[in-house]
């Protein structure tokens, strides 16, 4: 877990790509950068910035005046959430796009949280067959985790993400000032994605958070800046070993093979945030971990006792609402993943903190009795 961190410097982190490479600039201030370091990336191109009704009264017009003499189409903001990552909102925004002749040499900018990123993203990867891309996330979540290795998506009635391309951004800023409005639930939601990277590989970072999480939550910047450099250090990481996640990328998914499935069941709703979602989904690993035998050391309460404590849902039973969806559904939905390989479940299971791995191995009826057992149907 090294970061250099200077008072009052940004800290740059490059994804090695070849060609392609990119580098994600995290710190305070750096929206302010923008029209610059764009300046710099493409001389003479002109961007069009795509954002939330939420995020743009907060950051767009900011990000329109970094953009100084840089030519902006109108932006184009839809609503926000989760509902957003839709055909016909997706259809809304390529035409808006192709209507303000934003053309290959050209930029979209995505203005906000991760639901902006991949609609955005998706909407410049394939719009005149491919514009670049600058990611400009706007929540933890977003800075921490999927503004960085070049995912985008859309959501269809089966399941998360199910359309989508690999659409690597040409530039990241992640300002840490974005996060001063954002709602504490949606702070919470975004750690929980810091705290995955720790539990799939870093245990060190585990434990530092597990000893800052009280200062990341009340964004301070030294501790919020830091713990957004060495989750995306690490994921930089896995990406350049394994861009479309053919491998050890699949590791990034802890909790999110359960946790896309819960979402699914809520409806991608504000019931259950992606961040929240995937906190029951990483306690659920964990459990099965534990029940499959591979772990120890009272790793589950420490995970379990770490997410609680920050006033995460960690069962199923914490979601509001209905009643706790049945076992048999869950699964279903859960085969729609797209990790899914001749049928069978891809699963990251872990041995203990920063121990995770990849498994194809486990059957479907222990998955099912397992669900089970944590639904009670």
């Amino acid at each position: 877990m090294t970061v250099p961190l200077r008072a009052g410097e940004p800290i740059i982190v490059n994804v090695a790509l070849g060609e392609r490479s990119y580098d994600i600039v995290i710190g305070r201030g750096v929206l302010a950068s923008l029209g610059e370091r764009i300046a710099a990336l493409r001389p003479r191109a002109r961007a069009a910035i795509v954002s939330d009704e939420t995020v743009a009264r907060h950051c767009l017009a900011a990000a329109q005046s970094a953009l100084g003499d840089i030519g902006a189409a109108a932006p184009v903001i839809v609503p926000p959430g989760e509902g957003s990552k839709s055909f016909p909102v997706f259809e809304r925004v390529c035409e808006a796009l192709i209507d303000a002749r934003i053309e290959r040499g050209d930029l979209v900018i995505a203005l906000g949280g991760g639901v902006i990123g991949d609609l955005a993203g998706l909407a410049a990867s394939i719009v005149r067959r491919g514009i670049r891309l600058v990611q400009m996330p706007t929540t933890l979540l977003a800075q921490v985790d999927s503004s960085v290795g070049g995912k985008t998506g859309i959501n269809t009635p089966q399941g998360k993400n199910l359309v989508g391309t690999f659409h690597q951004p040409s530039l990241v800023l992640a300002d840490t000032d974005c996060l001063a409005t954002l709602p504490p639930r949606q702070l919470r939601a975004g750690y929980v994605e810091a705290a995955k990277y720790g539990l799939i590989a870093d245990a060190a970072y585990f434990g530092w958070l597990e000893q800052n999480v009280s200062a990341v939550l009340a964004k301070d910047a030294a501790a919020l800046t830091r713990a957004i450099a060495v989750a995306v250090q690490g994921k930089a990481a896995i990406v350049a070993r394994d861009e479309t996640e053919t491998g050890d990328r699949m590791l990034l998914n802890l909790g999110h093979t359960f946790g896309h499935a819960l979402e699914a069941w809520a409806g991608f709703s504000d019931r259950l945030l992606h961040g929240e979602a995937v906190a029951i989904g990483i306690c659920l690993a964990f459990r099965l971990s534990e029940r499959l035998g591979l772990l120890g050391n009272n790793s589950v309460a420490r995970v379990e006792t770490h997410l609680a404590a920050i006033d995460l849902p960690i069962r199923i039973a914490d979601i509001p609402g209905a009643p706790a969806p049945d076992a048999a559904a869950l699964l279903k939905i859960m085969g729609q993943d797209k990790k899914v390989r001749g049928g069978a479940l891809t699963l990251i299971l872990a041995r203990g903190i920063g121990e995770a791995f990849i498994t194809r191995d486990v059957a479907a009826k222990t998955v099912l009795d397992f669900l089970a057992s944590q639904t009670g149907r």
